[in-house]
């Protein structure tokens, strides 16, 4: 069966690249009506589905964009959230151009989300079932998807500074991994890119306290890592919400190296081009159980920083 949440909830912070205040309110929402942003702050209130082919590419980020260039920018992490958490329908009202940025993980979207609790709605879920290879490379990055009984997510990274270097992970999504493995892990950044990157109007609200910043072989961040492997967890968290922006949950393998939002994305167009590369799917009591967000209860949360 499909979800929505038991309640209204509210989020307060700040956008990583604008820096702005921005206020996100998460509304139950009927069934079949997915995730939708609204822009509350503009007249007519328009409305953003978060669907794979509403997203313009942006190295940093995931950005959605209606016909009229209204734009919702960083909705990976909360994405990430809604999949990892079993959450399917909810109008997402924001004030704003861009998603706060919380810590830079989705842990405090995931925490609300669990102890508000969801609603089931008396119509069927459906999933996406991949039925075939489909890859996408650029250069040495590549993303591909490819068959399997349940969500599964394979990331390989590999950075110059030896604070991150080269790391690699696989995890079963289902059975709450993402809640107990994934959801705390921070955003991260070189320092050396900071000021390129303030330079072009961007990371306008990045502190150390909602990113983690490397240099050579230090973690400037307060506090240090929460995993070894932080980075390769939080492309592993990013790659979630992408790929929740299917429009529905997969069933397939997703493998990513050095890949980042807009190469998920150009895996999806890649994907939706061959029909016969996948197939809808009706989830009955058996095949919901290996959903990622099935089975999440408030013990899962124990193991989040």
């Amino acid at each position: 069966m499909q979800t929505t949440l038991k309640s209204v909830v509210t989020f307060e912070g700040i956008g990583l690249h604008t820096g702005a205040a921005v206020t996100l309110v998460l509304r139950p929402a009927p069934a079949n009506t997915g995730i939708v942003f609204r822009r509350v702050d503009l007249p007519d209130q328009p409305m953003l589905p978060a669907i794979w082919d509403q997203i313009v590419v942006s190295p940093l980020n995931t950005r959605l964009m209606n016909a009229d260039g209204v734009i919702v920018s960083t909705v990976e992490h909360l994405m990430a959230a809604f999949a990892g958490t079993g959450l399917h329908n909810v109008i997402v009202d924001i004030d704003g151009p861009e998603v706060p940025i919380m810590d830079g993980s989705a842990a405090a979207f995931v925490r609300t989300i669990v102890d508000t609790g969801l609603t089931r709605l008396s119509a069927p879920l459906y999933a996406i079932e991949i039925l075939r290879d489909v890859l996408v490379v650029d250069g040495a990055s590549s993303a591909k998807l490819s068959p399997a009984t349940s969500l599964q997510i394979a990331f390989d990274i590999d950075f110059a500074d030896a604070a991150i270097g080269h790391q690699a992970k696989t995890l079963n999504m289902a059975n709450g991994a993402f809640v107990r493995e994934l959801c705390d892990s921070r955003t991260f950044c070189r320092s050396a890119d900071v000021d390129v990157m303030r330079a072009n109007g961007l990371a306008l609200g990045g502190t150390l306290e909602n990113a983690v910043v490397v240099d050579g072989d230090q973690v400037l961040s307060p506090g240090g890592l929460r995993h070894a492997d932080e980075a390769v967890r939080h492309k592993m968290l990013d790659a979630l919400g992408d790929l929740y922006t299917a429009g529905a949950p997969i069933f397939g393998r997703y493998d990513g190296v050095r890949a980042g939002h807009a190469m998920t994305n150009r895996l999806l167009q890649a994907l939706f081009a061959q029909p016969d590369a996948w197939r809808r799917v009706r989830c009955d009591a058996k095949i919901a159980a290996r959903l990622p967000g099935v089975g999440v209860t408030k013990a899962d949360l124990y193991a989040v920083a």
